[in-house]
C-alpha cells in the first residue's frame, strides 16, 4: 500500500497546515493544465488521493490505525474542483454565475441637535433625509415599461467570459465578468426614463423618530431599513443618527446628574431662607439654612436627567456660592461693624487647600 505521507513528502506527525502546503506545492507542479505528462498525471492522483485521506481528521486517525482513510476523490467532483479550491481558478460551471442586479443599499448619517432640555425626558423627532427611493416608474425594474431584460449575446447570460492568459504555470484559462453585461448575465435595452435603469431616485423623505431620554453628545441611534433602498429594488441599508447637545447657559451634566451654581446673598446665607428655583422640567422649592456656606452643595432629588432606557432619575445638585456686597452705605456699615463687634469670628489665615472656590465646587459636585 502507498504511504500517503511519503507520498506528500511529509512526516507522520505534520500539522494540518503543512499537509496543506505540501500539496499546494505538487499540484502546482503536477496539475494536468501545467504537466500533461501521464507520469504527472498518475502522480497528481496519488497525490490527491493521499491530500483527501490526511487533510480529513478522522480519515486520517483510520489511516494511521492501518485502514485505507477515505477513498477515491469523495471531496471533490475532480480535477478542476480541486485546482479551483487551492488556486481560484475560474472557468467551471460553479464560477461563471451571474450577479444580482438588486443590491442592498448605503447606510445613511445624520445629524440631530438636541437641547439639554430634550435629553430628560426624550422627545420625538421628524428628521428629513436626503436618499434614494424607489422609482415609482418602473417599481425597481429598472426598464421602461412594457420592456424587461434581455440575455447577454455576448456571455449567453452567465456573466462571465472566459480568458485564456500566460502565467508561470502555463496557459491557464480563467473567467472574467462580461464587459457587455457587467457581470449581470443580461442588458437593459430600454431603460426606465425616469431613474436611468437604476430603478431608484433621489428624493427627500421624512422620518419619525422617538429619541429616548439619556442620550448624549455622540451617541448613534441605529434605525434598521431606514437608509437608502438599494440598486434594482435592493433591501434598505440603515440609517444611523448621531446626537448632539447644545450647552446649556445655566445647567451642565454630569452622568444622570444635572448641576447648577446658586448664587445666595451673604444674609440669606447666614440667616437662611426658602427660595424657588426653575429646573428643566419646571419650578422646584430650595431651601437655604442657615449658615450655608460657599462650596456647600444642595441636592435635589430626581430632577436630573432620565437614564438611557431606565425609570430612575438622576438629581439636580445646586452648589452654593454666597455674594459678599461690594457697595454698602455708611448705615449698612455701622450695623456690621456692630455685628462684628459682637460676633467672636476668627482672624483670617491660609486655608487648608489651594484651589479656588470653583474647584471645590467642582469637587464636592464629584463627592469628593
Amino acid at each position: 500500500m502507498v504511504d500517503h505521507y511519503e507520498t506528500l513528502g511529509v512526516s507522520r506527525d505534520a500539522s494540518e497546515e503543512e499537509i496543506k502546503k505540501a500539496y499546494r506545492k505538487l499540484a502546482r507542479q503536477l496539475h494536468p493544465d501545467v504537466n500533461p505528462g501521464e507520469d504527472a498525471a498518475e502522480r497528481f492522483k496519488l497525490v490527491t488521493h493521499a491530500y483527501d485521506v490526511l487533510s480529513d481528521p478522522e480519515s486520517r486517525q483510520r489511516y494511521d490505525m492501518g485502514g485505507d482513510g477515505a477513498g477515491g476523490f469523495s471531496g471533490f467532483g475532480g480535477f478542476g474542483d480541486i485546482f479551483e479550491t487551492f488556486f481560484g481558478a475560474a472557468g467551471g460551471p460553479r464560477a461563471a454565475r451571474p450577479r444580482s442586479r438588486r443590491e442592498r443599499g448605503q447606510d445613511a448619517l445624520v445629524r440631530v441637535n438636541l437641547e439639554l432640555g430634550d435629553v430628560v425626558f426624550g422627545v420625538h423627532r421628524d428628521i428629513d433625509v436626503d436618499t434614494a427611493v424607489l422609482c415609482e416608474t418602473c417599481e425597481g425594474s429598472c426598464c421602461q415599461q412594457g420592456t424587461g431584460p434581455v440575455t447577454c449575446d455576448v456571455c449567453g447570460g452567465s456573466g462571465h467570459v472566459q480568458q485564456q492568459v500566460r502565467s508561470l504555470l502555463g496557459n491557464v484559462v480563467t473567467t472574467a465578468p462580461c464587459g457587455a453585461c457587467e457581470g449581470f448575465g443580461t442588458t437593459i435595452p430600454h431603460p426606465c426614463p425616469t431613474c436611468n435603469g437604476q430603478g431608484r431616485v433621489r428624493a427627500r423623505r421624512t422620518v419619525s423618530l422617538d429619541i429616548p431620554s439619556g442620550v448624549e453628545t455622540g451617541l448613534r441611534l441605529q434605525l434598521p431599513g431606514s437608509g437608502e433602498i438599494g440598486r434594482a429594488g435592493g433591501p434598505h441599508g440603515d440609517l444611523y443618527v448621531e446626537i448632539a447637545v447644545a450647552p446649556h447657559p445655566v445647567f451642565s451634566r454630569e452622568g444622570d446628574d444635572l448641576l447648577a451654581t446658586l448664587e445666595v446673598s451673604m444674609t440669606d446665607a447666614v440667616l437662611g431662607t426658602t427660595t424657588t428655583i426653575e429646573s428643566l422640567d419646571g419650578p422646584v422649592e430650595l431651601e437655604i439654612r442657615a449658615g450655608l456656606q460657599s462650596g456647600d452643595v444642595l441636592t435635589i432629588k430626581g430632577r436630573g436627567i432620565t437614564p438611557l432606557r431606565q425609570p430612575q432619575r438622576g438629581d439636580l445638585r445646586v452648589g452654593v456660592q454666597v455674594v459678599t456686597p461690594t457697595k454698602i452705605d455708611a448705615k449698612q456699615r455701622a450695623l456690621l461693624e456692630e455685628f462684628a463687634g459682637r460676633t467672636k469670628s476668627p482672624a483670617p489665615k491660609l486655608a487648608e487647600f489651594h484651589q479656588g472656590i470653583f474647584s471645590k465646587l467642582r469637587d464636592r459636585f464629584r463627592g469628593n
